[in-house]
């Protein structure tokens, strides 16, 4: 009965490409080949053995007996087998359950699909077709949800609903007891981007910030919300943000959404979920700004800007509003009123969730998400990634259902709401499962504005999926031929898989296809982001593109829930460790002129470099066929991005605890700023131990860890 099954060899590629020669990437493919020393097993029949002897008697009755008893199970059991054989889905099976894990069980989760026919499969299944005539906003996020979930039922994918209420600005169209609003009668000043550098040249021109309204003018470069924040340190009262000509070719009456909280979720509940109107102590995001904050049209701005007077800007404050001269203002120029007149609501909003699960190790998952509402028509920003999260789902749930696909590992699919209000949606999810997730989710991958242009493909992610990730552009075909421009690019705080990075410890990551050089899609967050302008960004391929994005989420996905060990690869942390290991070394001599305090952090990363050469040792020597083994190997990797979080911040005071990724004193970044020779020991050696930490968890078992301090 077990035998019809087909096994397939499992091999070990190293790969020498990566920085030097010193990268590893260890990749488990999947053989055509069938496995011929398979042991067989008989149901309801003991094992001969030497001491065991038949009677040699036997009447003829009893034989005739035993001859019809045998036929009868035999058919049964050939029964049993074919349906068995031709079954599209078996129960999952657990590494837990070591005993009734066999020979028998391992036919079940191999399937005789060679890892090229995967690819080929996902390929046929995932068509240009999918992403045309799909449409979404904000006022339709309850219909779309519906959609959403309608669709995971029909594809058997048991949905469920994780139901938020969260605290959302919206216009105050309306009478409210909640109202937030300001009036404020202050001079006003001229600021350009209002980054680090534009701030540095006003206060060398002798620009007084201190309890003014700035006018700043939007840009691609950094996030509304890290501009209110550079402002707000210099004690400005308010900002204005609008969309300039000379950056985007608009109409002046053009508006611009966006949020200023500088974090991610609902910023009155940081740290904890949004559950059922759970009422705690009156609380905020540190992230929110201490100054009022609204965006106008360039219309608005003009007016202002021609009646603040001061000092003509520099030439790189020059923006193209019509018959505007761009004077920097202060303390000669006239008063300017703010009046914000925002509604804080109570809202309801609904993630939605479907999953394909492992017929192996059910209860560790990829995770794909895109968001689902929008401002405006959000095509790029929601619209394709949300069509994407679908076809995707459709394809490999066919792949399972009609194709003999077996994943061993679960792929759960979720569409977020209030995503617009910074991933208030999937944070508040994290925040609210983050026990659950524990080296459940190995990895999140975003589908989020996917397909904003089409001359260069761009990836932020964690350093453990680069390997994979480079691997998979070379595989996967695609018009641009972006396997040879994909760009490495740093995670941003706005990017929607951050929070999962650096929040929750999951490796994960966020790629798009975007425009040639520093142009970048000029419609986000905006009325014009709909589906003839981004056509026109695209060159008019968009389908094609948002297809060649799904093959690459796809291979990305189906990659870590077929292969026994984790395509994540540890060794690649280790260069990145090491950089910002070097660049502190050489800093605090400067600071402290004692290098005694960097050696324990040199020495951490020393543990860490040797705890990932020995797993990568013991995968070498691991027998893939055995399931328990490769079980050990994947629990010391998901180890890794966890341990990475540092225990010694609060997650309500700072969320992003990421040692490398995150925002705060703890922080490896955070020892390059710092003056203070006492505080910059104590940052050093709470970074010391999360690092060794993480080390000794990458060793495995306690009497493994490599502790030499």
């Amino acid at each position: 009965m077990f035998n019809s099954e087909r096994y397939s060899h499992f091999t070990l590629q190293s790969d020498e490409e990566g920085d030097e020669g010193s990268q590893v990437e260890v990749e488990v493919r999947l053989s055509d080949d069938v496995d011929d020393h398979a042991p067989s097993e008989q149901m309801g029949q003991p094992r001969g053995s030497p001491s065991y002897r038949p009677r040699p008697q036997q009447n003829n009755r009893k034989v005739c007996y035993l001859a019809l008893g045998t036929l009868f199970i035999f058919i049964i059991g050939y029964l049993i087998g074919y349906v068995s054989h031709h079954s599209p889905r078996k129960e999952p099976i657990t590494c837990d359950s070591e005993q009734e894990v066999g020979v028998a069980e391992e036919a079940v989760v191999e399937s005789s699909l060679s890892w090229n026919d995967i690819t080929s499969l996902l390929a046929q299944r995932l068509t240009p077709d999918a992403f045309n005539n799909h449409v979404a906003g904000s006022s339709a996020d309850g219909i779309l949800e519906y959609h959403v979930f309608d669709s995971f039922k029909s594809l058997e994918m048991e949905p469920w609903t994780d139901i938020h209420y969260v605290q959302l600005q919206t216009a105050n169209r309306y009478t409210h007891t909640h109202t937030l609003s300001h009036t404020h009668t202050p001079s006003a000043v001229y600021g350009n981007y209002g980054s680090q550098e534009d701030l540095m040249l006003l206060q060398t021109l002798k620009v007084e910030l201190n309890g003014t309204v700035i006018l700043l003018r939007a840009t691609g470069q950094i996030s509304l919300a890290q501009q209110v924040a550079n402002v707000a340190a210099l004690g400005v009262s308010a900002v204005l943000i609008y969309l300039d000509p000379k950056d985007y070719k608009f109409q002046p009456t053009t508006e611009l959404y966006g949020h200023v909280h500088l974090g991610s979720g609902d910023p009155f509940t940081p740290g904890f979920p949004s559950f059922n109107h759970t009422q705690f102590p009156p609380t905020q995001s540190s992230g929110l700004p201490t100054v009022l904050a609204q965006s106008i049209t360039a219309a608005s701005a003009a007016k202002i800007l021609t009646r603040i007077g001061g000092l003509e800007s520099p030439l790189s404050f020059k923006g193209s509003l019509d018959n505007v001269k761009y004077t920097l203002g202060g303390a000669s120029s006239e008063d300017v009123t703010v009046e914000v007149n925002n509604v804080l609501q109570d809202t309801e909003i609904h993630n939605v969730f479907g999953v394909i699960k492992g017929f192996a190790e059910p209860d560790r998952y990829v995770l794909l998400g895109a968001q689902r509402d929008a401002w405006g028509p959000g095509y790029a920003k929601a619209t394709v990634g949300t069509t994407l999260l679908l076809e995707l789902a459709r394809a490999v749930s066919e792949m399972v259902h009609k194709d003999g696909f077996r994943p061993r590992r679960s792929l759960v699919f979720a569409s977020w709401s209030a995503g617009e209000y910074g991933g208030v949606g999937s944070t508040e999810w994290l925040e609210g499962f983050f026990s659950s997730l524990d080296r459940r989710a190995f990895t999140y991958i975003s589908l989020d504005g996917v397909v904003t242009g089409h001359g260069e493909f761009k990836v932020s992610a964690s350093p453990l999926l680069y390997s994979l990730l480079e691997s998979t552009m070379k595989e996967v075909k695609n018009p641009i031929g972006f396997g040879e421009s994909g760009k490495f690019e740093p995670m941003k705080m706005e990017d929607s898989a951050y929070p999962f990075l650096a929040s929750s410890g999951i490796p994960s990551l966020s790629f798009r296809f975007a425009s040639q050089g520093s142009e970048a899609y000029p419609y986000y967050g905006t009325s014009l982001d709909n589906k003839d302008h981004l056509g026109y960004a695209t060159a008019h391929r968009l389908s094609f593109l948002a297809t060649g994005a799904g093959l690459v989420a796809g291979q990305l996905a189906l990659r870590l829930v077929h292969d026994h060990v984790l395509s994540l690869d540890v060794q690649r942390y280790r260069t990145v460790l090491s950089q910002s290991v070097v660049k502190i070394n050489q800093r605090l001599k400067q600071v402290t002129r004692v290098c005694l305090y960097a050696r324990w952090l040199i020495m951490a990363l020393g543990s860490y470099s040797r705890a990932a050469t020995d797993l990568n040792t013991d995968l070498l020597n691991t027998d893939l066929t055995d399931t328990l083994a490769c079980h050990n190997i994947n629990d010391r990797i998901m180890r890794v991005e966890h341990n990475l979080l540092s225990p010694y911040v609060s997650p309500k005071e700072v969320p992003f605890r990421h040692l490398l990724f995150g925002r705060g004193s703890h922080t490896l970044a955070a020892l390059l700023e710092g003056e203070d020779r006492e505080v910059l020991r104590t940052q050093l050696a709470l970074a010391t131990w999360t690092l060794q930490g993480c080390a000794n968890a990458l060793s495995g078992d306690i009497w493994d860890s490599d502790n030499q301090m």
